[in-house]
């Protein structure tokens, strides 16, 4: 019986390339809410882009959708000959659920409205070319997962958790659903790692401390690094400014960038050695160009 329900749970080739122009698709996920996943799908999706890859982000969460809010992006997208054109904000095309529905509108859908709506976003999206298209996922191991694995070939996915062990137990979950729809671990991302007083430097592990290093190592995957608990990474997705462009000279947005070039070298592409500051404002404060 496990057998038969491993085979089932494969990943199915997809019959037709909704996504042709798109390189690698990444899955941000997380075994539980409240991780800071959806933070960490913005900033990793703008600090690719200010390496100048081609980055486009979708919120695949479809009951909670926050990225547009966290993106500064709340006009919704255009049509053109029929199909979706994304919005684009920080050189990132973006499409969510968010700018489809009335705010206060609740999505009371059961599984095969899912498979519709995420199918439309990769097939009626005009997301030309990408070098790295990330999908926001919801919390857990349902129906938007499953579904996702079957629509397109994901080049592989990092998971968000915080220290804790009981976070820790969702994420190993998580990961082995991954592997039994055979998708590529690409790591653990450790969110809210510490907190470091503004004040005195001192350091306090409110949710314990390497956790996720020591799940990483026990599943034999990368671990990729960690995200500090921070009020300005907070402030950030609250007032739509990624900690990554708002403040690109602070160490919590040089964490997010060390990520994102080891997610760019596990994928087969260049590693960049750091970008000057200088260099980052100067890319932040020119409007980005659309593909």
């Amino acid at each position: 019986m496990a057998d038969e329900h491993t085979h089932e749970a494969q990943q199915a080739p997809a019959k037709d390339n909704l996504i042709p122009g798109v390189k690698h698709v990444i899955a941000v996920s997380s075994g539980k809410g409240g991780v800071g996943k959806s933070t960490v799908a913005s900033n990793l999706a703008c600090a690719l882009a200010l390496t100048g890859a081609k980055v486009g982000l979708m919120d695949a969460d479809l009951y909670g959708p926050n990225i547009p809010m966290m993106m500064g992006s709340s006009k919704g997208p255009e049509q053109k000959d029929g199909k979706i054109v994304p919005v684009e904000n920080y050189g990132v095309k973006l499409i969510s659920m968010a700018y489809l529905v009335p705010e206060e509108a609740p999505l009371v859908w059961r599984g095969p409205m899912v498979h519709q709506y995420l199918q439309a976003f990769f097939r009626d999206v005009l997301w030309g070319d990408l070098d790295y298209l990330l999908l926001d996922l919801p919390p857990g191991t349902g129906d938007v997962q499953l579904s996702i694995s079957q629509m397109v070939p994901l080049a592989g996915a990092i998971t968000v958790t915080t220290p804790q062990e009981v976070a820790l137990y969702d994420v190993r979950k998580g990961m082995a659903m991954f592997q039994k729809v055979n998708v590529p671990l690409l790591g653990i991302v450790e969110n809210m790692s510490s907190f470091v007083c503004g004040h005195c430097g001192e350091r306090t592990d409110i949710f314990s401390h390497g956790g996720g290093e020591r799940a990483a190592e026990k599943l034999g995957i990368p671990f990729l690094g960690r995200i500090p608990i921070d009020p300005a990474i907070r402030d950030g997705g609250d007032s739509g400014h990624p900690i990554v462009v708002g403040n690109p000279a602070s160490p919590q947005a040089a964490a997010f960038r060390d990520i994102a070039q080891k997610i760019i070298a596990a994928l087969g592409g260049t590693e960049q050695s750091g970008s000057s500051i200088d260099s980052l404002l100067k890319k932040i404060k020119q409007p980005f160009t659309n593909s």
